[in-house]
């Protein structure tokens, strides 16, 4: 436990970092992962097709495996990102909002289909529909998944550790390499800031789902 408390600057420095890669993926990913849903129901055919290639290729591929291709595989391309937090953020970016774009979809399929249906008859496109119709009502049943997609996110920083990012687990591996004898005691830390994200988020979750159950 002294191990804890005498690295508490250390840890904050490694809590920060995650913090860091989890908001600013995460909002990347929100609109982005937006976007694709939106593609995905889109009447165009070749968009909806691209839209689900992306989707499901994202998200039946391992991150670990996303974060080799673009610091060993892309650079071949032409592609170079700078190696460590941006390069983290591209990849927990393109990941994380393939299981947005799912869970946006679901809200916008929830929406009965009489209420676009209404906004065309009265001459709206398929744009103002989805924006000013369709969102507006799916919003309040998409923001418990949607949270529960970030706190996947906030956990999946940790692989970022493995590509030159000091984020908590990699503060953590440090800290267990420098006491070897207090090993358990350094990552016990890394799961506390862990828990200092994840169960607010949710708990807020919760909440959020009841009140939409209570409001149906």
């Amino acid at each position: 436990m002294d191990l804890i408390v005498d690295n508490v600057p250390t840890y904050l420095s490694g809590f920060r970092v995650t913090l860091q890669l989890t908001l600013v993926s995460g909002a990347i990913a929100l609109v982005a992962g937006t976007v694709l849903a939106a593609l995905r129901v889109s009447p165009l055919g070749p968009l909806r097709a691209a839209a689900t290639v992306y989707v499901e290729a994202l998200r039946n591929t391992p991150l670990t495996l996303i974060f080799f291709f673009m610091v060993f595989v892309a650079p071949q391309f032409g592609l170079l990102a700078p190696l460590g937090f941006w390069t983290a953020v591209i990849c927990l970016s393109a990941y994380t909002a393939a299981f947005v774009s799912e869970a946006v979809r679901s809200g916008i399929n929830s929406v009965g289909a009489g209420q676009a249906e209404a906004a065309r008859a009265v001459g709206m496109t398929f744009g103002q529909t989805l924006t000013v119709v369709v969102l507006p009502q799916a919003v309040r049943s998409v923001i418990p998944p949607l949270i529960n997609v970030l706190i996947a996110l906030t956990k999946n920083t940790s692989v970022a550790a493995g590509f030159a990012v000091v984020e908590l687990l990699a503060t953590g591996r440090r800290l267990a390499l420098a006491n070897p004898a207090q090993s358990m005691w350094a990552l016990a830390g890394v799961a506390i800031c862990y828990l200092v994200i994840t169960i607010p988020a949710g708990l807020a979750a919760g909440a959020v789902e009841r009140k939409v159950a209570f409001a149906r």
